[in-house]
């Protein structure tokens, strides 16, 4: 029978993983909650080079699905599905589906995709970031903790090579 002592240090190492600032995960978060630095994972890349999406590579995308066309809308801290509008790079065209995960916790929401799913194909891994010029993915004044309130239900999707 193992003591009480064997368990502490087990136990110790759950505790400061799950306060190191690690989600589920495994990105970790700066300091106001946002999300640190991610690599793409290979498979991702070798998807990205297959379809021919390269870095920059940029579409429309609504946000949330379930939020089209709403002014404002709320996302929150955890999955999300969003939608293409218009075609990204030579193979992916609307209403291909993007899977990925948000963060409110900074001044501006994160939105990270790691997949695509084409209306008749199959999960594609990706890597690829939600952004709007100005500020404009900024919180709105009451957004409250693991939400945020933002004036558009629309934004850019960009094709990145990891997430910094």
């Amino acid at each position: 029978m193992p003591s009480n002592r064997a368990r502490f240090p087990l136990a110790f190492v759950v505790l400061l993983l799950v306060t190191s600032g690690c989600p589920s995960g495994g990105v970790f978060l700066r300091p106001d909650g946002s999300p640190g630095p991610e690599k793409c994972p290979e498979e991702a890349l070798k998807a990205m080079r297959i379809l021919r999406l390269r870095v920059g590579d940029a579409a429309s995308v609504e946000l949330d699905v379930n939020q089209t066309d709403t002014s404002p809308i709320t996302l929150y801290d955890g999955p999300v599905e969003s939608m293409l509008n218009t075609e990204l790079g030579p193979l992916l065209e609307s209403p291909t589906r993007l899977y990925g995960r948000v963060w409110t916790s900074g001044p501006q929401v994160v939105v990270r995709y790691y997949e695509a799913k084409p209306p008749d194909g199959d999960v594609i891994p990706i890597c690829a970031v939600a952004r709007l010029g100005n500020g404009q993915l900024r919180k709105l004044p009451g957004s409250k903790p693991g939400m945020a309130t933002l004036e558009f239900s629309g934004a850019g999707v960009y094709i990145v090579d990891s997430f910094r």
